[in-house]
């Protein structure tokens, strides 16, 4: 896996991952997510990824939509906490079309205010349809929580009042602030020739006037997340049908030698394999839940790590006190040889059959150069796998899962 890189002189970087498809995915990543909002602009990174599609200097909305389309081509977008993604997947003979307009959107945009008064009910009606959906919200009220006071916990959609407050001159304040060059990726994965690409981009940024000085790649210059709550439970009323609960903590960023054996103890209690610890104590054994999963999310700077389950809300006591079992199970025992044997081998072969749908990949890449100037290596995860040792994982446990720290959110 041999990455191709490049820094233009404005300070974009580039990346291109090879392959012989036929088809590329393409886009920029930018490190403007929710967590470079200002007091009052809850929403704005958001509501800028709407809008941005709306009209640039050359193009009208209707030509951005069907210039990729009309050869085939899909074209998106999506915010997140650390970042927006503009990208297209299209066959390779349309890669100077794809980075012409994408460059277009991105550092062109004029977001006019005629475009954004029907964009806004568009985006209400995504706030609306996720309020809807409260396995969907629990998460991000739990992250509110769990990092109360930072832009961290704050809803990526923002509330539907704020949005209708957004004008061109808000959008134009924020973009111009953070879609900058030295603020943003271009990844590229495919069959194309990578001087090509690099010219490409040449071109279409040539008048760019952004600034060209690099600046420091990741969050370090994000504002703290503070302090760490003590465990809690938090019973909300929602009338919802059933009742919906998250239990979990602050976890472990990024560089933390800790993260990983995280990462292979969240696999083996509630990750995907329907052998999951979680699945097979609520679902298979006792038939309490449809749904129960753990995750967790490395940032910059913190983590966090969480189960969620819906079930009956007479079984949500019951449902508890079996997860509290297994989280006990990994405090109070190391892995045997075998045990941990496996759970490694289940996870490599996750990790591998996941890397073969390519447009997540790309987009794991891209984010992974984004933020820490990482090429992923996916040889390299497995090595980082294999070197997990029994104690770790138990130690981790040992920290994340004591009830004092533990906060449970309840949606009744």
């Amino acid at each position: 896996m041999k990455y191709n890189t490049y820094t233009l002189d404005n300070g974009l970087r580039i990346i291109h991952l090879p392959s012989d498809s036929k088809v590329v995915y393409c886009g920029y990543q930018i490190n403007a997510g929710t967590r470079n909002e200002e007091p009052g602009e809850e929403g704005l990174a958001h509501f800028c990824e709407h809008v941005t599609f709306k009209g640039t200097e050359r193009r009208k909305a209707w030509h951005i939509l069907n210039c990729l389309e009309s050869v085939g081509g899909d074209l998106n977008a999506y915010t997140n906490k650390e970042g927006t993604v503009y990208y297209s997947a299209i066959l390779k003979e349309h890669i100077a079309r794809a980075v012409d307009l994408l460059t277009d959107i991105v550092f062109h945009s004029v977001y006019p205010q005629a475009e954004i008064d029907k964009e806004v009910e568009v985006i209400c009606d995504e706030i609306e349809s996720y309020n809807d959906s409260p396995a969907e919200l629990i998460y991000d009220e739990f992250e509110n929580i769990i990092f109360k006071g930072s832009p961290l916990g704050h809803n990526i959609l923002g509330t539907a009042e704020q949005v209708r407050s957004f004008k061109t001159e808000d959008a134009l304040r924020f973009t111009r602030k953070l879609y900058r060059p030295d603020n943003a990726i271009f990844f590229a994965y495919g069959d194309i020739d990578f001087k090509k690409l690099v010219r490409l981009l040449q071109r279409a940024l040539a008048d760019d006037e952004s600034v060209s000085s690099v600046k420091s790649v990741g969050p370090k210059n994000y504002p703290s997340v503070g302090d760490g709550i003590a465990g809690q439970t938090i019973v909300m009323q929602k009338n919802t049908h059933q009742a919906h609960v998250m239990i979990g903590t602050r976890a472990y960023d990024v560089n933390d030698s800790r993260r990983m054996p995280l990462y292979l103890l969240n696999n083996m209690l509630g990750g995907p394999g329907m052998n999951a610890k979680l699945n097979l104590a609520l679902r298979e054994h006792n038939g309490l839940v449809y749904t129960v999963e753990s995750t967790m999310v490395a940032y910059g700077d913190t983590g966090i790590w969480s189960i969620y389950f819906g079930c009956d809300e007479h079984d949500v006591k019951r449902c508890l006190r079996l997860v509290r079992k297994e989280l006990d199970k990994f405090m109070q025992k190391p892995l045997s040889e075998a045990q941990l044997k496996a759970a490694k081998k289940q996870i490599k072969g996750q990790v591998g059959v996941a890397c073969d749908n390519r447009e997540n990949f790309a987009l794991d890449f891209g984010k992974s150069f984004l933020h820490y100037g990482w090429e992923k290596n996916v040889d390299r995860l497995y090595e980082q796998v294999d070197e997990i040792t029994a104690e770790q994982i138990q130690a981790v446990a040992q920290e994340l899962f004591d009830k004092d720290r533990l906060t449970t959110l309840i949606f009744r």
